[in-house]
C-alpha cells in the first residue's frame, strides 16, 4: 500500500470493513472519492490495523452511500460478475508521477495483461520502467486501479503489494493466469 501521507487534505471521512469470500477487506474514502482499498486479509483486526496505519483521521462512522457502492462493486468483481468499476477515486495522496501511472493502469482492461514497460511508454518512456514499478507498488486502490494486471516484460508475475498468491488468484479470476510465465 502507499507510503507517507502528509497533507491534512488527505483525511478520510469514512471507512468500511467487510467480509468477502476472499477474506476481510476495507475501503476508505476522502471527500473526493475512494482513497484506500485494503486487499483481503485473514482477520478484521488486520484490516483495521492497515486502515489505521494509513491515517490518524479515520472516523469510526457508518458507511456512506459511496462506500456501499464500492463494497458492492468489489464483491461483484470477486464473484466474477463485474469487470469495471464506476466509483470516484481520490488519487491526491500520490505524486504527480504516481498519479500518471495509476491513470495508465486504469486503461488496462479486464482480462488483459500489460508490462511495466508498457506503462512506462505511456508516462514518459522506457527509462521509467523501474519508477513505474515503484508507483505500481504504491497504488492505494488495488483491484479498482488494476495493478495486478501488470507483469514483467518476460511475462513473469513481478511483484504485488497484496502478495503473489493474491495476484495469482486475481489473474485466475480474470482468465489471464495462463499467460503468465511459470518461471516466477
Amino acid at each position: 500500500m502507499a507510503g507517507c501521507w502528509g497533507s491534512s487534505e488527505l483525511r478520510m471521512r469514512h471507512a468500511i470493513i467487510f467480509q468477502s469470500s476472499w477474506g476481510w477487506m476495507g475501503i476508505a474514502e476522502s471527500p473526493k472519492g475512494i482513497h484506500t482499498i485494503v486487499l483481503p486479509k485473514r482477520s478484521k483486526r488486520a484490516v483495521e490495523s492497515e486502515l489505521s496505519a494509513q491515517s490518524r483521521e479515520l472516523l469510526q462512522g457508518g458507511a456512506s452511500g459511496r462506500l456501499e457502492v464500492a463494497q458492492r462493486q468489489l464483491l461483484e468483481y470477486l464473484a466474477g460478475t463485474r469487470h469495471t468499476f464506476d466509483v470516484p477515486l481520490d488519487l491526491s495522496q500520490g505524486t504527480i508521477f504516481q498519479r500518471q501511472v495509476w491513470r495508465a493502469l486504469l486503461r488496462v482492461p479486464y482480462g488483459k495483461l500489460r508490462s511495466y514497460q508498457w506503462i512506462a511508454a505511456r508516462v514518459g518512456g522506457p527509462q521509467y520502467a523501474r519508477a513505474v514499478g515503484n508507483a505500481v507498488g504504491a497504488n492505494p486502490i488495488p483491484i479498482v486501479i488494476p495493478c495486478h494486471r501488470i507483469v514483467a516484460q518476460d511475462a513473469t508475475l513481478g511483484g504485488f503489494s497484496g502478495g503473489l498468491s493474491v495476484k495469482r488468484k486475481l489473474l485466475s479470476l480474470e482468465g489471464t493466469l495462463r499467460y503468465v510465465n511459470a518461471g516466477h
